[in-house]
């Protein structure tokens, strides 16, 4: 694998920053699809007893190096500054224009699908299994009524932990998590209000979560490589009934500034869409941006996947 250039790990981190701000869209999915998904969890596991020592020796140099700090800061730089720079817009689209906005996404993520499928080759009935969990479990997910975390502190740390596990896996978004979880207005009026024991509790949860699912990720990747493959392309296939542009809202939970948000949706075709809102379809636009999607991805596998 050539070398990761901090430039081209800035652009990914774009990706993936624009990625995580649409409710339902990993940025795991855009690490995948990029080539970095490995390397990022490999630095995530780093953070070990191993740089703890190098930091209890003040040895900043070795510690850096030793979590490939150099990535890991192009790729939060990149991600920052994509959140910073687009959120605004994106919700914009998202709140205004949803169905072409969800409609580039599926092209994107079926794309994507199709583009990991094709790597995994030498199939196995075991494999096959595996990507059909996969998908099951995703669309399991999608389908899941709203939960309600009324655990105190446990619930919010176990909130944490939950969407941040889901954050890196592609195909199934952390805010998505939230939002099963009954957690996502909560979680926003903490950051609104700046309740520091919320926000503090929470942010180690997603710590905890985040050290303990990369490395069981790392192990499965590296124990069983086509098998895990083949079970992440599934929760991709399975995580098209999210992103799918023509939806019905079962359920609503409430936002940062008590406006609904829809939560629990179920796809229906463009003219059931159609009957039940009253809102044009857009069917020939929403094509055209799946296409787009689509073609996308290619482009960035084309340059980036095959490295």
């Amino acid at each position: 694998m050539k070398p990761l250039k901090p430039f081209g790990v800035f652009l990914r981190g774009m990706l993936m920053g624009a990625a995580d701000i649409v409710p339902g869209v990993s940025g795991g999915t855009i690490a995948f699809i990029t080539g970095i998904y490995d390397t990022l969890l490999d630095s995530i596991r780093s953070f070990d007893l191993a740089f703890l020592a190098h930091l209890g020796r003040l040895d900043i140099r070795a510690a850096w190096q030793h979590v490939n700090g150099g990535f890991l800061l192009a790729l939060l730089l990149g991600i920052g500054t994509s959140i910073f720079s687009l959120a605004r817009l994106i919700s914009w689209v998202l709140d205004n224009h949803p169905v072409p906005l969800w409609a580039f996404f599926f092209g994107l993520i079926l794309a994507s699908a199709v583009v990991l499928l094709r790597q995994i080759g030498g199939w196995t009935p075991a494999r096959v299994l595996c990507l059909l969990a996969g998908a099951i479990a995703a669309g399991w997910i999608a389908f899941a009524p709203v939960a309600r975390l009324d655990f105190g502190l446990a619930g919010v740390f176990l909130s944490g932990f939950l969407a941040i596990c889901a954050m890196i896996l592609p195909g199934i978004s952390g805010s998505f998590i939230l939002v099963l979880l009954g957690m996502y207005g909560t979680v926003l009026a903490a950051v609104k209000s700046l309740d520091l024991a919320f926000l503090l509790v929470f942010m180690v949860g997603a710590g905890a979560g985040l050290l303990c699912f990369s490395r069981l990720l790392h192990w499965l990747l590296h124990r069983f490589h086509r098998a895990t493959m083949a079970l992440l392309t599934g929760f991709l296939f399975g995580s098209l009934v999210i992103v799918w542009p023509w939806k019905h809202v079962l359920d609503w939970v409430q936002g940062s500034h008590g406006q609904l948000k829809a939560a629990r949706q179920v796809p229906v075709s463009p003219a059931e869409y159609l009957a039940l809102t009253g809102q044009e379809p857009t069917v020939a636009l929403c094509l055209a941006l799946m296409v787009l999607g689509f073609a996308v991805v290619w482009l960035i596998d084309y340059s980036w996947g095959r490295d």
